[in-house]
């Protein structure tokens, strides 16, 4: 008898309405879920598509998610772990409403079956929260000090007071830029896919589709489609300007 091929059941989550619709960041994390899916030799049975921020815990999507996966005794499958949450508890709650199956994550190591990978799990999700939080508190401590100082807050022209918070704003630049290049990248590979092969075509449909640059900014130009490739292929994407 041949075996049944290792069913998953896929949740896909972006934060805001803009990017549901277009489809930036989703097609990245489908994109990811089929890889690993196909090196399973396995079958997605059933997708689930979510926007909504990674805050909150009430997602009825991810809520049918789970249940798919408790009645087809399917694997639940998430592209990277902070599409889900950096909350240990909200993970760990999920992780027991998944059934005998479990969870994957395509960017994290195969964990074992049972309580061991369920712990394993936990404690990353406790790493990442916990950087969640100590930027976040970094973050409104550098905005009191410059505050007290007479920084105007909100002002792009305004100086950081101190190179403790000019390092800490670049880093969460640096992690804001790394993220929407991450949603580009698959927009360029769909534009590839339909027949663009040079850079100045790229650019031109990337600017006809009203797509971002990864620093926020309208308007593409052939090197900067460039620059994003290379650091793509170097494995770190900065800003692109």
């Amino acid at each position: 008898m041949t075996a049944a091929l290792p069913r998953f059941v896929s949740y896909l989550r972006v934060s805001t309405d803009g990017q549901g619709r277009s489809g930036l960041g989703i097609e990245a994390q489908r994109q990811a879920v089929a890889a690993h899916v196909a090196q399973a030799s396995g079958e997605v049975v059933a997708e689930f598509q979510e926007v909504e921020s990674g805050k909150r815990a009430d997602r009825p999507q991810l809520a049918a998610a789970l249940a798919s996966c408790r009645t087809r005794r399917a694997v639940l499958i998430i592209a990277k772990l902070d599409r889900l949450a950096r909350n240990a508890r909200f993970l760990l709650s999920v992780v027991e409403g998944s059934g005998e199956a479990g969870v994957v994550f395509c960017d994290l190591p195969t964990l074992p079956a049972g309580p061991i990978g369920k712990f394993m799990l936990t404690q990353m999700a406790a790493v990442a929260e916990l950087e969640a939080g100590l930027i976040g508190q970094r973050t409104r401590a550098a905005l009191a000090v410059a505050k007290a100082r007479g920084v105007r807050l909100g002002n792009p022209s305004s100086t950081p007071a101190t190179a403790e918070m000019a390092a800490a704003a670049r880093r969460a630049r640096s992690y804001q830029v790394a993220a929407r290049a991450e949603d580009v990248l698959a927009v360029v590979r769909e534009v590839q896919a339909e027949g663009a092969s040079s850079l100045r075509t790229i650019a031109a449909e990337l600017h006809a589709r009203g797509v971002l640059t990864p620093a926020g900014k309208a308007g593409w130009s052939p090197a900067q489609v460039q620059r994003l490739l290379k650091r793509e292929n170097r494995g770190s994407i900065v800003e692109s300007h």
